[in-house]
Parts: structure tokens; C-alpha cells; sequence
């Protein structure tokens, strides 16, 4: 269904229809580009204009017609070009109707990819993303490199394009979905790092082949002056290697390696080109668990490749104290520690969630069904939680795998919540001295909320009521 893209973007007096304005920045930057280069910009969006009211008032003042609450055949017909966002499944009619009628399909990342001279740091994998993409962005920073954060962390760097200097580096966080668009392009970024792979948006990709081929994008068009950070831990990527040997660099926080970077007692070392940087700050650590302390290695890694000073990068990891709904620390209450991990929207990053603790944990999971098997997460709710507190469309299902794989064994409690709020309440009811109650879905948060931001908001929200 894609047509090729333009060999040059012009869009002055061109109509352009922007499918999903959304709530994460890309629709919204896309739209705030268009206008200022002279487009007569429809945006079109199923939510409702309470539902998007956040990204409207952005826009307000702004030319813009909108069609809101459902989509209309004519504005993917009568068009000149179309922006999707990349949630937008591939076989959508209205993507087919502007086939049809010849209209140019693009989306806001490869428009900046386009567009954008400078080099292009890209982040992806199924966790650690967001952390990886900020820290790296603070390394770089703190060594004098003028850089600039973007991409599905929330950020659009369309608008900010005129800004954007010969010198600056460009770091994005790049989503499966927005990597099968940049696919079409045949373009990967300078330095493109993996944090790793597990499975996650099966509902759209499918298979976990196509999932994984997705991911593979960012590495795909590499040239040969571009670098390939991946994590040697993940035993998918390990068979990555392949036609592009000459330019990965591994990370890895268990083993030591001779080229790439890797922990070491207090240290991060990174071997690369017969030089040896030693960064002395494990001590010194602040985000929970040994999946940050990988995602704290790959962004060194990147920092060194774009000559980040020692000292910088020892000092951007000192003073970094993570990112809002990533093993967020929110409040203590009766000596019970409460945490807000709601980005952990996937098995994998809940189980991290629930291994970087020590302490009893009691855990609240749960939400929409992604098609992902939630096995692993129920054995590790088993082996290493006091409690299991469930809720959303998943409940039933992790109840029974978890009640299944315990058998006679008293623990873990499990117990079946009809909202966010009634879960806090028992989570605090059953917790004691010294316990961890951790909101680590496992899940994405549809269906109950609009994204893990808001589920994430409200959970800090009802564990300060707690106090009242």
C-alpha cells in the first residue's frame, strides 16, 4: 500500500491530511510543521476533542480544520498528501482509499528524516527506551554537544528543524511502529541502539518474526561508518550479528567484553578502536535494577562513540534519578514504600520492575491484552512476589496462570481488583513494615485509561490519598 516518498518535500499550498493527532507529541509537531510551511492541514482523529483536548490547545490559533470523533472518506481522497501516525494499522481503509487515489503517504519521523542533516542518534527495543534516550541525552549535554531529545518520548523535533545546527546531534526514541515506516525509506540512523527484544505489540505486528524484523530497521540501512549498539545480555540480538560484524559494539552488564562496553565491579568500561574508558560510577546509581544498569551502559557506549567527555558522562549518570513512571519512587506510608511503574507495559519490563527490589513486594498488574504471552510474568509474580493485586482485561487470565503455577504454595495472595483505586486499597491493606507496593502492569493501560501516563498519575494520586 506505501508509495514511494517525494524526492523533495514541498508543502506550500499543498493539502494535507494528518491522521491521528494522538497524545504524544508526533501529531501535534506534524501539524505545527505543515502550517508553518504554508499547508492547509486537515487533521483527522476517532477520539473525541475531549479526549485529544490536551494536544488541541497546542494548536490553538492555528489554521487547522478538524475532523474529530471519526475519520471521513474525502480527506484521504481529495488530498495531496497524507501524515500517518504510525499506530495506524496497515490495513486501514482510509490508508487504502488514499492509495487509490494517488495520494503520497509519509509520516512525521521520516519527514524529519528527511529533512534533518545532523547525526541521528536512534534508540529502540521492547524496554528501556525512554531511560536509555534521556540519560544519553544528558551525557551529551553535559559534555558541551548541543542536542536534542525527541521522537516517541513525546517529543516532536519537526517544529524545531530551523534550530537545528550543522554541529547539534539528534537523539530519538524510535517506536516498532514508526521503524516500519523509516523501513520504506532505507534509512537507519548514525548510531542506532538496541536495548533489547522481547515480545510486545503482538496484536499488530502479529508474529514475533514481523515484530522483530520491525526492530531490525534501525541497524538495516546502515552505512559503514555508522555503529550498531546492541545488548550481548539479549539472546535475539546476539543473532543480529551477521553482514553488520564491523560495526556493532556490544554492551553487556554480566560479562566482560574485549571490544564494546561493559560493567565491572564499580566501573563502566568501554573498549573501543585499541582505547580503554573507565567510568567510575556504579556507586553512585540512583535508578533501581539490572536492566538501568544496561540501559546506563549503552548510552555511555554512544556517548564515548560521539566524544563525550569521562567526566560528563560520570557525572550525567550521578544525577540522574529516572524518568516519571519508570520505577518511579512516590511515597512512604506506615514504613511501606510505594513505587509507580507504569511504563512497564510488557512482561519483561514488570518482571525487571520486580527484581530490582529486595523487600516483600505486592505488585499491581494488569490491563488491555496485547496478545502476549504472560507466563513468565505469573512465574515471577510466584517465585518473588508477597501478593498480586489484578486488574483490567488481563485479570482473570494472569489469576488463573499464577493460581496454576503456585499450587498449594500460600504465596503470592492474588486478588482481583475492579478499578486502579480499589487495588491501591487492598495493596496497602495487605501490606506490612518493610513491604514494596509496586504498580507494574505488565499491560498497556487501554481500556481503563487513555495511556500509562494517566494510569501512572492517578496511582501516585491514590497512594497520597492514602495519607488523608
Amino acid at each position: 500500500m506505501y508509495r514511494k516518498p517525494l524526492l523533495k518535500e514541498c508543502f506550500k499550498n499543498k493539502k494535507v491530511t494528518v491522521m491521528g493527532l494522538g497524545l504524544f507529541g508526533g501529531g501535534v509537531g506534524a501539524t505545527k510543521f505543515l502550517v508553518s510551511q504554508g499547508a492547509e492541514v486537515t487533521v483527522t482523529d476517532l477520539k473525541s476533542a475531549e479526549e485529544l483536548s490536551a494536544s488541541l490547545k497546542l494548536l490553538n490559533g492555528l489554521p487547522v480544520k478538524y475532523r474529530l470523533g471519526k475519520h471521513s472518506e474525502e480527506d484521504f481522497a481529495d488530498t495531496d498528501m497524507l501524515v500517518v501516525n504510525p499506530a495506524v494499522p496497515d490495513d486501514s481503509r482510509f490508508l487504502q482509499i488514499a492509495c487509490d487515489n494517488n495520494v503520497h503517504i509519509d509520516s512525521e519521523l521520516n519527514i524529519f528524516f528527511k529533512l534533518c542533516s545532523v547525526p541521528v542518534i536512534g534508540v529502540t527495543g521492547s524496554n528501556g527506551k525512554s531511560t536509555t534516550t534521556s540519560l544519553l541525552g544528558e551525557m551529551l549535554k553535559k559534555a558541551g554537544i548541543k542536542t536534542w531529545v525527541g521522537g516517541n518520548i513525546g517529543v516532536s523535533l519537526l517544529e524545531y528543524l530551523d534550530e537545528i545546527k550543522p554541529d547539534d546531534v539528534v537523539v530519538l526514541e524510535i517506536s516498532s511502529f514508526q521503524l516500519e515506516y523509516l523501513s520504506r525509506l532505507e534509512k537507519s540512523p548514525h548510531i542506532s541502539i538496541v536495548t533489547n527484544i522481547a515480545p510486545n505489540h503482538l496484536d499488530r505486528h502479529k508474529t514475533m518474526e514481523k515484530y522483530i524484523d520491525s526492530k531490525k530497521a534501525i541497524i538495516r540501512y546502515q552505512k559503514e561508518d555508522d555503529y550498531a549498539i546492541l545488548n550481548y545480555d539479549d539472546p535475539t540480538l546476539r543473532k543480529w550479528e551477521g553482514k553488520s560484524k564491523d560495526r556493532i559494539l556490544w554492551f553487556s552488564a554480566t560479562k566482560e567484553l574485549e571490544q564494546g562496553a561493559f560493567l565491572n565491579n564499580n566501573e563502566i568500561i568501554i573498549n573501543h578502536n585499541s582505547k580503554r574508558n573507565v567510568i567510575p560510577c556504579s556507586t553512585k546509581i540512583k535508578i533501581q535494577g539490572l536492566h538501568n544498569r544496561q540501559n546506563i551502559t549503552a548510552a555511555a557506549c554512544a556517548a564515548i562513540l560521539m566524544h563525550a567527555d569521562v567526566g560528563s558522562i560520570k557525572n550525567a549518570i550521578a544525577e540522574f534519578t529516572g524518568l516519571e513512571h519508570r520505577l518511579e519512587y512516590v511515597h512512604t506510608i506506615n514504613e511501606v514504600k510505594y513505587y509507580n511503574d507504569s511504563k512497564a507495559t510488557t512482561p519483561e519490563a514488570a518482571i525487571a520492575g520486580i527484581r530490582a527490589f529486595d523487600s516483600p513486594i505486592i505488585v499491581i498488574a494488569g490491563g488491555y491484552n496485547k496478545k502476549v504471552s504472560l507466563s513468565e510474568f505469573a512465574r515471577e509474580c510466584v517465585k518473588n512476589t508477597k501478593c498480586v493485586v489484578l486488574i483490567g482485561e488481563t485479570a482473570r487470565n494472569i489469576q488463573e496462570l499464577i493460581n496454576n503455577l503456585k499450587g498449594k504454595k500460600a504465596q503470592p495472595e492474588v486478588y482481583v481488583a475492579t478499578s486502579l483505586d480499589e487495588s491501591v486499597r487492598k495493596a496497602s491493606e495487605v501490606a506490612g513494615v518493610g513491604d514494596i507496593v509496586l504498580l507494574s502492569p505488565a499491560c498497556a493501560s487501554y481500556g481503563m485509561f487513555t495511556n500509562y501516563e494517566e494510569r501512572g498519575k492517578r496511582f501516585k494520586e491514590l497512594v497520597r490519598r492514602l495519607e488523608e
